[in-house]
Formats: structure tokens, sequence, C-alpha cells
């Protein structure tokens, strides 16, 4: 039988911690095994994502030197919202010519007008002297040259009509176009000012007062506030049993406490490889579909200012009817803007 050595005092602490360790372990692996719940809960999909919105670039439909942009890189706007205002003393002059020359057709419209009563007077009066020389000279008594000079009297009258008529149908044809060049001047007018279509956030400010901006030059781009969302891909067994307008949550780095209620907008019909800036449980050559879940427009409406975009989290998806959310994902939130039965 051999003699077991002691340990010296030097080797006794390193023991003692290393044993310590493996009870540690050991307690803390029967704890997740017994205890933790699973996560994802069983039912439920999980990927992670950020927050993101739909970005409105605001551009200038005509060319013209920018005299005004009101706003700055993360102002929030509304919509109708000013943005910024290009310059229309052009246009203004412009405008003013077309209306002038509004003016003038009418004009010259009431002058045919006038002109077609005078002819017509004038044709009626051709027209019963010829009726009177035609009646003599079948009695006798005019000779065939009266006939013809009233028959010319006739007919220079209804020529002179069909003259003035046309003139008539050309001022209205000069003041069609003279209207329309005045509609379009005053559209670039309007165009000018440049609003904002929804609410947002500015992200980016493009140009700067008194830069010369191109038809489609860029001016500033919006972050629409009010469609915000998250995009993360799903494996093919999970993004398979994935139903459109499936209930989900949106748990923010941030804000873990606060669990967001959402819902599965957008399923992409092709596979993809997943993108290297997104962490997924999967490996990284499996072909991911990518899914998109959407905030309700009410909770964007209530709470713009909480809901940074760019800010990563993670998406929680039921996957069946059935399963129910753990309590840890429940929150004032999802309680205020509860879970819809599926269309």
């Amino acid at each position: 039988m051999l003699a077991r050595t002691p340990l010296r005092p030097a080797q006794r602490l390193p023991a003692a911690i290393g044993a310590f360790i493996v009870v540690i372990g050991a307690g803390l692996g029967s704890c997740v095994l017994l205890g933790s719940p699973p996560d994802p809960p069983a039912g439920f999909a999980k990927a992670n994502g950020r927050l993101e919105a739909r970005q409105i670039d605001i551009i200038a439909r005509y060319p013209g030197r920018l005299i005004e942009i009101q706003v700055q890189e993360g102002d929030a706007v509304a919509a109708g919202d000013v943005i910024a205002r290009l310059d229309t003393r052009e246009l203004e002059a412009a405008l003013r010519a077309a209306e002038a020359r509004i003016q003038r057709a009418r004009q010259q419209r009431a002058v045919s007008d006038a002109t077609i009563a005078q002819q017509n007077s004038a044709l009626r009066l051709a027209t019963l002297e010829y009726g009177r020389a035609e009646t003599l000279h079948h009695r006798g008594f005019a000779p065939e040259q009266f006939l013809d000079q009233r028959r010319a009297s006739q007919q220079t009258a209804a020529a002179g009509l069909r003259a003035a008529q046309s003139a008539r149908s050309a001022a209205d044809a000069d003041t069609a176009a003279a209207q329309a060049e005045a509609d379009r001047i005053r559209e670039q007018i309007r165009e000018a000012t440049l609003l904002a279509p929804r609410p947002g956030r500015v992200l980016y400010r493009l140009a700067e007062s008194g830069e010369l901006i191109n038809a489609g030059g860029p001016i500033a781009t919006l972050l629409d506030t009010s469609d915000i969302y998250m995009t993360v891909f799903l494996p093919t067994r999970e993004a398979g049993a994935l139903a459109m307008g499936a209930p989900a949550r949106i748990v923010l780095d941030a804000q873990a406490d606060a669990p967001l209620p959402a819902r599965v907008s957008f399923i992409s019909p092709e596979a993809q490889f997943t993108p290297r800036q997104v962490e997924t449980r999967g490996e990284r050559d499996n072909l991911m579909y990518r899914v998109r879940v959407r905030i309700p427009d009410e909770l964007t409406q209530s709470r713009p200012d909480r809901l940074n975009v760019g800010v990563t989290g993670v998406a929680y998806i039921q996957l069946r009817p059935d399963a129910r959310w753990p309590a840890r994902l429940q929150s004032e939130w999802t309680r205020r803007f509860p879970d819809t039965p599926r269309s």
C-alpha cells in the first residue's frame, strides 16, 4: 500500500479553487438543465437585427437655385412641413407673361365674337336682298347683272362670317395654350417648395443655401418614423412554418425590459445567403429567408422619439398559433397593443 504524499501549502490553494469551480459549474449546469427556460421558447423563432425605417429622398423636381433649407440632421418633421425652397423669381416672371397672353387671347375672342355678330347681320341682309333681286329678275324688272351683284354680296357676307368664326376658334386655342403654360409654371412654383410627405426625422442634409440644384437633385433624406421594422433572417425550417401577419416581439438591447409588439409584414419568397453583418444561430453557409417584422403604427406614433433607428435587438416570432408568450416577453406595450387574430 502506497503512502499518500501530503500537499504542500503552495499546492493546496489551486486545488481548492479547482474543486470549487467544478462544484459551481456542476451546480450551474444543473440549474440550466432543470430550471432555466429555453431561448427561444418552444413554438417561437429568434433572430437578431436592428431597427430600420424607410428612407424618403427629398429631391428637386425642377432645376433652380436653393435659397432656403429649413432642417438640420436629426430634426423631427411632420407631414407637410417645409424642407427647402428654390428661387422662383424667374418662374414668377414667366407666369406673368403667360397670364398676359391669356388676357390678350380673351380680348381676341371678344373681338371675334363682335365680328361674328356683325357678319351675321351682314349675311342676313345680303340674303334678304338677294331674295328680292331674284324675285324682281324673274318678273323682268331687274337685269341679270343686278342679281349677280346681290348673289356676290351674300357670298361675301358668308365668307366673312366663316373668317370671324375661325378667328374665334384661334383665340380659344391661344387661350387654352396660354392657360396650360400658366398652369405648368404654377406647378413649377409649387414644386419649388419642398415639403415632407410623411412624418419622419432628417437623416441627411444634402444641399446648402445658394447651391444650383439640377432636376432630380437631392436636398435631404428623411427616415419615415411611421414605418419602423426589423429585418431578420430565418432558416428554412422556421421560415416554412411562418405565417404572414404572425405576432412577434422585438427586444431592443437598450430596452431589454420593454419588449415591443410587432407583426410579420414580409417573408421573402427566395432564399439567400445570410449577410455577414447579421448574426444568426445557424451556420453562415446555410440559406436563409429574409423576414420583416413591423411595429404597429399606433405605437410608432405614440413614442417616435424612443424608437431610434439603428438600435440592435432580438426579434421573437410566433411559429405556432397556440404557442404562449412567456412572461419575460410581455410588457406595458404588448398589453396596450395586444395581438389580434391572424387573417
